[in-house]
């Protein structure tokens, strides 16, 4: 501020003011008469003003805006202003001007006379009044005393001010002097420059250098207080460095006490909620009497360790931004649609309703079909942590609830292990091969699993290790299991159940093309210009050598063909390699999959049947056959007890309708029959194969002959009624791949259809049958040789067989 009056001094000063000035608006700055004050200007308007100026009379009128945010408008100048001198100007390289205003006299706006390109106006020269009487000499000096003591305190006016005050004769320009240097508001120091009346004046700056000095007092000694307390503190730090190495050299150590206050430091700043604060508070008191070399010590040290490093309040804020989504999950996952859907839907419903509990979510499929990695895209779609554990296998209770702190070596169950690797209590949490959980003597880790997958529970889930409630309904559970039925009911009731069933051929070559040939690519060190797999190619690997609901397998083949390719580039061959389906053999050997296909003619007693197995559906051929005996009824084929059930359900159901189905009504006491369901060696079971054992059955009773085109699937009861089954999708899938052309279900297994691609169901027929005659009109044709079976009972003629065993037309 010294710098500035005196290059007010020194500077000279212009009084031959002109009636008309450009008017330069300010929204933060305000100069006095005599006073120095640099502005710095951008834009062209304001940089066209100065350089007129300056090039004109080097003179301006600073005025302020009332209202900064809006434009200089008549009704937003102050009437009263300053004329000031451009005593210096500095263009920058940028574009802006560095002015430095020297303030000449108090002027008052007349009118305006020009608003573009910036304003003028016509202006008055308001005079300076100076009384010199004992009351204005009073308050001046008491002006000046205060001021002084201001600077004294003030740590930004330097010392230079209150000389530089002193200095000033003048009473009405002093006050203006020491009202740039107070810390004043606009309107404030705007008050001052109108204020003509220089006692008024006088007063007006006392009153507020009497608020400004107070303030600074304050300040003083609050900042006189902390110092104290710094010195304190710097002094007691000093002892206790001292005293330190004064316990170093007598063997003596201090570490206990700095570990304890850092803990104490650490559960302050964990966030945990009150009844956790409270346990953890109570173990570090506990710990803090205890003698550092008992053994107890270190098992409260390890629990407050897992206490201050779980994350009780740390959460990772979601993008619940549904495209994107949507753009993450196709990116990563072909097809699966209903799934998709139902994290779009959750991601919606969270947009709209912040606090919503996590879903718990169990995807159920077969092996390869993507579960584990489905929810690694879910996770990065939401932008939240993904954390994964295997409960296979794990028979111990306290894997899922942890260990009471009473044992050696206790700790928290995976739960708690996980969300603290997770370092969020929101993260995407995969319980993976949840249906592989089995019961040991430690207890039921599937009942332990109640509480943290229940919604209206786990808020409150208490791991046995910490004692205290941790809050789950955050984190989003997602389960993964290859079949429900060994997942207790109470367990499957608190998970929305999602299947994903197994891949056709044409989604399994889509995913191929899309990820599974780039990724080993990649991770083989290939190009697209050294290796090319052709859908031929693939499908040939598809079909020929893996068997499988999911991809994983056919991703080893493609990563074996790339190993091959990679040996070659290696060795220094650079020709470009396409592998077709004719080559593929010589890359992966002979096929290694046949397929089960229809049979070619029409045969008695061999009917198609369906099935499902953990790698897909496949066609399974049932054969019966009626020889001379005592109605004894043999099964082979390593048969399930189920199944056995269904076949002997089906022989009664013939018995009991023997005469409706043109079979000779003893038969069962002149013939054995047997029932054998080829590849023997792999255990077959359930009840869905009953529909075709009756047919095949039947078929060797009456001797008509099972169509070929027909496959079927369905469990029959001993009233002929045809029960719905799984695993409809895999089962018409295996059909189609054999080359049926009609397919058998139950009636009630007519919605399951939808699961089932387009083209598949374009091109095959499908009879949705109540009862196993409806089965038998489509399965069974006309009988070729209607006497054999009777004549070999012992039947005289054909006449006595009813006419339904060689009348009956095929539907």
């Amino acid at each position: 501020m010294i710098e500035v009056e005196r290059q007010g001094r020194s500077a000279p000063e212009r009084t031959d003011i002109p009636q008309e000035l450009p008017i330069l608006p300010s929204k933060d700055t305000l100069v006095y008469p005599h006073m120095m004050v640099p502005v710095a200007l951008s834009g062209a308007t304001w940089t066209r003003l100065i350089d007129e100026a300056a090039a004109d009379r080097r003179m301006v009128g600073l005025v302020a805006l009332r209202d900064p945010e809006r434009d200089a408008t008549p009704d937003n100048l102050y009437s009263m202003g300053t004329a000031a001198n451009i005593a210096r100007m500095l263009k920058l390289p940028d574009g802006t001007i560095q002015v430095l205003l020297q303030g000449v006299k108090r002027i008052r706006i007349l009118e305006l006379t020009q608003e573009e390109p910036y304003p003028k106006a016509r202006i008055e020269v308001i005079p300076e009044i100076e009384e010199r009487t004992k009351e204005v000499e009073g308050l001046q000096r008491n002006l000046l005393g205060l001021f002084q003591r201001i600077v004294a305190l003030s740590p930004t006016l330097p010392g230079e001010a209150a000389v530089a005050a002193a200095n000033i004769e003048e009473a009405g320009r002093m006050a203006d002097f020491i009202a740039s240097g107070l810390n004043l508001s606009l309107a404030e120091k705007q008050e001052v420059l109108e204020t003509l009346d220089v006692a008024q004046r006088l007063r007006k700056v006392t009153t507020w250098a009497n608020r400004e000095l107070e303030i600074l007092e304050i300040g003083s000694r609050i900042q006189s207080e902390v110092k104290q307390q710094v010195d304190k503190t710097q002094r007691e730090y000093y002892l206790r460095e001292q005293l330190k190495a004064i316990q170093r050299e007598l063997g003596m150590t201090d570490e206990r006490e700095s570990e304890i206050n850092e803990l104490r430091e650490k559960i302050e700043q964990a966030g945990m909620p009150e009844e956790a604060k409270k346990e953890s508070e109570r173990e570090l008191d506990r710990l803090a009497k205890m003698p550092p070399g008992s053994p107890e010590s270190g098992y409260i040290r390890n629990y407050l360790d897992w206490m201050v490093a779980l994350p009780w309040s740390r959460t990772t804020p979601d993008i619940l931004d549904v495209k994107r989504a949507r753009e993450v999950l196709d990116e990563d996952h072909y097809d699966l649609e209903k799934i998709k859907d139902r994290i779009l839907e959750y991601l919606a419903v969270r947009k709209l309703k912040p606090d919503m509990r996590g879903p718990i979510l169990c995807f159920v499929g077969p092996p390869g079909v993507g579960k584990t990695s489905l929810g690694q895209s879910i996770a990065r779609a939401l932008g939240r942590k993904f954390i994964r554990i295997s409960l296979g296998g794990i028979r111990d209770e306290a894997e899922i609830r942890g260990h009471r702190r009473t044992y050696v070596g206790a700790m928290p169950g995976r739960i708690i292990q996980g969300i603290r690797r997770a370092e969020t209590a929101n993260p995407v949490f995969m319980l993976d091969e949840v249906d592989k959980l089995a019961v040991g003597f430690q207890g039921d880790p599937a009942a332990a699993l109640l509480e943290v997958l229940d919604p209206a529970q786990n808020s409150t889930f208490v791991d046995l290790y910490l004692g205290v409630p941790f809050d789950l309904s955050q984190v989003m559970f997602i389960a993964t299991a290859n079949v429900l039925e060994t997942i207790p009911p109470a367990l499957q009731d608190r998970m929305e159940v999602i299947r994903l069933s197994g891949y056709t051929e044409l989604e399994k070559l889509e995913i191929a093309r899309r990820f599974l040939v780039p990724r080993q690519l990649a991770e083989n060190g290939l190009t697209a210009d050294n290796l090319d797999l052709t859908d031929d190619g693939l499908r040939q690997i598809i079909d020929g050598y893996t068997r499988e609901a999911g991809v994983r397998n056919l991703e080893r083949e493609i990563a074996t063909i790339c190993r091959k390719v990679a040996r070659r580039v290696a060795e220094g061959e650079t020709e470009h390699v396409t592998v077709t389906a004719d080559k593929v053999a010589s890359y992966l050997g002979p096929r290694r999959i046949r397929y089960e296909v229809a049979e070619k003619t029409d045969e008695v007693g061999v009917a198609t049947g369906l099935a499902w197995t953990p790698a897909g559906g496949d066609v399974l051929f049932v054969e019966a056959a009626a020889v001379p005996g005592h109605g004894a009824i043999t099964l082979t084929g390593q048969l399930g007890e189920v199944m056995q059930e269904s076949a002997r359900a089906a022989f009664t159901y013939a018995r009991m309708h023997a005469e409706e189905l043109g079979a000779p009504p003893d038969f069962y006491e002149k013939f054995d029959v047997h029932v054998h369901v080829p590849a023997g060696a792999v255990p077959k079971d359930g009840p869905s194969a009953g529909v075709t054992m009756a047919t095949a059955l039947i078929s060797a009773i009456t001797r008509r002959p099972v169509n070929k085109d027909v496959a079927m699937t369905g469990e029959i009861t001993l009233r002929g009624r045809v029960l719905p089954i799984g695993g409809v999708k895999e089962k018409v899938l295996a059909a189609f791949r054999a080359g049926a052309k009609t397919v058998i279900l139950p009636k009630e297994n007519e919605r399951d259809l939808e699961d089932v691609p387009e083209h598949v169901r374009d091109q095959l027929r499908f009879v949705f049958a109540e009862t196993v005659d409806e089965v038998l009109k489509v399965a069974l044709l006309p009988a070729k040789e209607p006497a054999a079976l009777a004549e070999k009972a012992g039947v005289a003629s054909a006449d006595s067989l009813p006419k339904a065993a060689s009348e009956s037309p095929a539907d």
